[in-house]
């Protein structure tokens, strides 16, 4: 699978340096944009995928609740279990309210730096800075042409998307 993704980045890529034969900053913007794209797209995909792996690893699988219960009902106040089958009058409120507020999650350091190691992967982190780096060298040296540049992302995207599938 691997040499299909490989053989599909190239191809595009031979592609890509045909069109130095049409004009120069045209190309310069297609290949800026696409290699920007494409590596975001292959360094996002690697992130999540070796931050899955390592969750599995460390089996951190935490069981969760449908999408639209998550939506509807994001404390879970209106489960279906009930509190305890005693009568009203008998209810300790008290304490049904201090069970309640233990339910109830408050963000804290170690969930910030569990979403935090995808968001801050050196597989991320340099492909923004070369789409950063890139896209100001194009303007500083008066080649950048937005007409090119933004459908030569998209291009990057779905060539990117692709091969991410190929090598998952």
């Amino acid at each position: 699978m691997a040499k299909k993704a490989i053989k599909s980045f190239l191809t595009v890529e031979l592609l890509i340096l045909a069109t130095q034969l049409f004009s120069f900053e045209f190309f310069i913007n297609l290949q800026v944009a696409f290699l920007s794209s494409f590596f975001i797209i292959i360094g996002s995909t690697f992130a999540y995928k070796r931050m899955v792996e390592m969750q599995v690893q460390a089996e951190n699988i935490n069981e969760k609740r449908d999408f639209l219960d998550e939506l509807e009902d994001p404390y879970a106040l209106y489960e279906d279990e009930p509190v305890n089958n005693a009568p009203y009058e008998e209810l300790d409120l008290k304490e049904i309210v201090k069970q309640e507020k233990k339910k109830i999650k408050i963000l804290n350091i170690s969930d910030i730096k569990k979403g935090g190691r995808a968001g801050f992967s050196l597989y991320r982190l340099i492909p923004y800075l070369f789409l950063i780096l890139g896209f100001i060298a194009l303007k500083n040296n008066n080649l950048l042409d937005i007409s090119t540049y933004l459908p030569s992302l998209l291009l990057g995207i779905v060539v990117g998307y692709i091969s991410s599938k190929k090598l998952s």
